[in-house]
């Protein structure tokens, strides 16, 4: 692993599995999903990985539109890397999910790295009453959907958004195979290190909230790649700061936000994202280390700079 003194903080403000239901502060609404971007960015996250929303609903969204309702204004209002998600939600195509970041070329993007069971429907045990008629059977049917990039996806993700235009990836590895499948494309030569590997614990389906998995995928990833990749690491649910404290200590970096937890401790809902990166920045700077800016991640990671965008 690439180790450095400086802490990459990943911010994901909303994603495509919490409902607007289960929070009310949960961030839906383009205004909502840009304040909530920009006030993270002003806690100290250094990316934002970003997913959008339908307007009139809060349900996920890949369509360009969505995305650019907010994307200027995040850029104008802060110098954070912009991450878009080519992942989307299991309900859309792959075509789907490759519209915003087509449209705004950004300088990262995140891209699963292999296809899982990817079930959420125990997120709404606790929900009393659903706001919205989708809402209910999007989150109790996800125990029978795939999340799915197959070899095929994810040669055309790496082509068409990072040949293309030059934007870096967020490997987002659910197991420790997804490792390998980062290693054969690089031995196939489309994607370049510094690699950032994004270990993701705890979604039914994937990897267990164990430490100790995250401990062997890191061991793996050094076996694979040297030198030449980043680790960075969080949790769903209530394991998130714990892994997030576990990454940094390994000399990685981490990722929080109320795409991957709602709370901010035990049965407290957090009130904002920027809530959760001020906590993770507390956490950071009391193990001794610092918190990168928006410049010095770009220089870790060798992104082309927010002047190359599309938007």
């Amino acid at each position: 692993m690439r180790k450095t003194k400086k802490v990459i903080i990943t911010c994901a403000p909303t994603g495509s599995i919490h409902t607007p239901s289960m929070s009310p502060h949960l961030p839906v609404t383009a205004d909502q999903i840009a304040e909530a971007a920009i006030g993270a960015a002003e806690a100290g996250a250094t990316i934002l990985h970003l997913h959008a929303r339908k307007e009139e609903d809060g349900s996920p969204s890949p369509k360009a539109e969505d995305f650019m309702r907010f994307l200027p204004r995040i850029k104008q209002s802060c110098d954070a890397v912009i991450n878009i998600s080519t992942g989307g939600s299991a309900m859309m195509t792959l075509d789907d999910r490759l519209e915003g970041a087509k449209a705004a070329k950004p300088e990262a993007c995140s891209l699963n790295m292999g296809p899982l069971i990817f079930d959420f429907s125990a997120a709404g045990n606790r929900v009393e009453n659903w706001q919205h008629d989708w809402e209910r059977d999007y989150v109790e049917s996800s125990r029978g959907r795939i999340m799915y990039n197959d070899n095929a996806y994810i040669e055309r993700i790496m082509l068409e958004v990072g040949r293309e235009f030059g934007t870096k990836f967020e490997f987002e590895c659910y197991d420790v195979g997804h490792l390998y499948t980062i290693a054969h494309f690089a031995d196939k030569g489309l994607i370049d290190p510094p690699f950032m590997v994004q270990g993701i614990f705890g979604i039914l389906g994937g990897v267990g909230a164990d430490v100790r998995n995250m401990s062997h995928m890191v061991s793996m990833a050094d076996s694979l790649f040297g030198d030449d990749y980043i680790f960075s690491a969080f949790a769903a649910g209530r394991n998130q700061m714990d892994f997030c404290t576990q990454s940094v200590l390994l000399g990685g970096h981490a990722r929080v936000g109320m795409e991957d937890s709602l709370y901010i401790g035990k049965g407290e809902l957090a009130e904002s994202n920027a809530q959760q990166v001020t906590k993770l920045r507390g956490i950071v700077e009391a193990l001794g280390r610092e918190v990168a800016t928006p410049a010095e991640a770009r220089e870790i990671l060798g992104l082309k700079g927010g002047d190359q965008v599309g938007f």
